[in-house]
């Protein structure tokens, strides 16, 4: 059971984090605003109706409501707003950077230019009160060829993009299917990540790091499925955005109490805790800590772990990346002096 002293530590920690869909911050409260802003009529009679719909079986059922309260984003403004409020949250819980997927197939699907996206939500990132990148997301339920469509539209956005990853329906979408389009992304010098061994295999965490050539795991927790996998993430010391609320929103934990993160530090493994979908699986950064550490035997140690892994796996420069960890090893050692 989490004490309150632990409690105030994870709350007050510096912290980064590296798995946020920013689509997945969009609050019931903001979709109804920017419907009425819009003229969008939404089949949900009111905030409260939807968020009860918020009920989902596994990923599909969750991926067919967020493409629905992704329908009321058209214009530069709307994408500014969704960030915005994002970020302020974010600075709330102590976030100091957040590496912001986003989806751009989503919305030009539906006819929103690719730079009302990009522009919108880069933006919000320059005004915001933390450090913010972008990593743009392809739809692996879409074909190569619409992904590399997608890189070919982003490339007047280049100084706007930190890297590449890809998200959506895992299951029967291993990550070999966009070779070409990440290969195309590493020569332009994007950052590459992917959604790997969430719903889908061990095997797909290995082909994202051999195929795709991929630089972090997100989601990653059935590595330990595979002793030899977990090994060479250990060796290579390859870090996991692993996201426990969604993990279990999701079905892939039944509770947080057998949730995997415990054993993957154990192990040696640079597990991160993010929030994912934070408006649709129950909460942002600290609400994750803390159903975490409720959950689970995990300690300050373990909080300065994360704190730390968080950091060490940012995109970031050497020069950012220790002042950050010296910002989290200076909080911990005050804490323990006090």
């Amino acid at each position: 059971m989490l004490n309150e002293q632990l409690r105030r530590t994870i709350e007050q920690m510096p912290k980064a984090e590296l798995h946020i869909h920013i689509e997945g911050s969009l609050e019931p409260e903001l979709i109804f605003a920017l419907a009425q802003r819009n003229g969008v009529s939404l089949p949900y009679p009111s905030v409260e109706a939807l968020r009860q719909a918020y009920a989902f079986t596994d990923l599909q059922s969750f991926l067919d409501i967020y493409y629905a309260g992704a329908s009321v984003l058209l214009a530069e403004q709307d994408f500014y707003d969704m960030t915005a409020a994002y970020l302020a949250r974010a600075a709330r819980d102590n976030v100091r950077h957040a590496e912001i997927f986003f989806d751009p197939q989503t919305h030009t699907a539906r006819g929103v230019p690719f730079e009302t996206v990009v522009n919108g939500i880069w933006r919000a990132c320059q005004d915001g009160p933390i450090s913010a990148s972008l990593i743009m997301c392809f739809l692996r339920h879409l074909s190569e060829d619409e992904a590399l469509a997608t890189l070919d539209e982003s490339l007047p956005h280049r100084d706007k993009i930190l890297g590449v990853g890809l998200d959506s329906s895992e299951v029967g979408h291993p990550p070999e299917k966009f070779a070409r389009v990440f290969e195309r992304a590493r020569q332009l010098g994007l950052r590459l990540v992917a959604h790997a061994g969430e719903e889908g295999p061990p095997a797909y965490i290995e082909s994202a790091l051999d195929v795709l050539n991929v630089e972090r795991i997100d989601h990653g927790v059935r590595c330990l499925e595979s002793p030899e996998l977990v090994e060479r993430l250990v060796r290579e010391q390859m870090a996991l955005t692993v996201c426990p609320l969604s993990n279990v929103k999701l079905r892939v934990f039944d509770v947080m109490g057998s949730h995997n993160l415990r054993t993957l530090l154990d192990k040696g493994l640079v597990a991160t805790v993010n929030s994912d979908d934070p408006a649709y699986f129950g909460g942002y950064m600290n609400d994750n800590f803390i159903a975490a550490f409720d959950a689970l035997p995990l300690d300050a140690t373990h909080a300065r772990q994360l704190a730390r892994n968080s950091f060490s796996a940012a995109f970031l420069g050497p020069e950012q990346k220790r002042a950050y960890l010296a910002e989290v090893d200076d909080f911990f050692a005050a804490r323990q002096g006090s």
